[in-house]
């Protein structure tokens, strides 16, 4: 069994035709969201001819996010009806698990409290209003105030802001997301891209 993570191309993986589980454009947007703003943290996993055992959804949304390659563990250790088993496994036995509703329901208010993006843990809008949590605006950060940090605002368009994304995932993803004097990952992200064209 292979433990090292692998660096594949999006355009070398097949998916699976026998795979029974569907992705819809809405899902498919949500786990794009959240490879944006937590990383592509989760591997997709393959077989020995880069056949999908496990992530159709997470190279879809690569795709969405014209990431070139994607982070991949290779499983070359099953036979074939494992193989074709596992497919399914991985998604039914995460169904499978339930939740501490004390616990979510503690986590979720703290994160309002952060001013967390909210639609970034995949709830909807009726699922999250169970929890009774008073909706917090995020904070906003006027120009020039808070010292030494500053909003920027930039207009885009449409047809830009696939690309900025990916950009931006892409950045997130080579470490480019994290910094020790800011905790908003696109500020670090996008200074991160500035300073590797600024050097050449």
């Amino acid at each position: 069994m292979s433990e090292k993570i692998e660096q594949i191309k999006t355009a070398d993986l097949i998916p699976y035709v026998g795979n029974s589980r569907t992705h819809d454009a809405n899902q498919v947007a949500q786990i794009a969201a959240s490879i944006r703003e937590f990383g592509f943290n989760n591997p997709i996993l393959i077989d020995a001819d880069n056949g999908i055992i496990g992530g159709h959804g997470r190279l879809l949304a690569a795709q969405k996010l014209n990431l070139k390659q994607v982070p991949c563990l290779r499983l070359g250790h099953l036979s074939d009806a494992q193989r074709r088993a596992y497919v399914i496994a991985d998604n039914k036995l995460a169904l499978n698990a339930g939740w501490d509703e004390d616990a979510l329901s503690a986590e979720i208010a703290r994160l309002t409290e952060d001013g967390f993006e909210m639609d970034l843990l995949g709830f909807d809008d009726d699922e999250l209003g169970q929890f009774e949590i008073e909706e917090v605006a995020p904070p906003e950060l006027a120009e020039g105030d808070n010292e030494p940090f500053r909003k920027m605002t930039f207009t885009v368009h449409e047809e830009q802001v696939e690309e900025i994304e990916a950009a931006l995932a892409k950045a997130k993803q080579d470490g480019g997301g994290e910094s020790a004097i800011n905790e908003n990952s696109n500020g670090n992200a996008l200074a991160w891209i500035c300073g590797k064209v600024n050097r050449g």
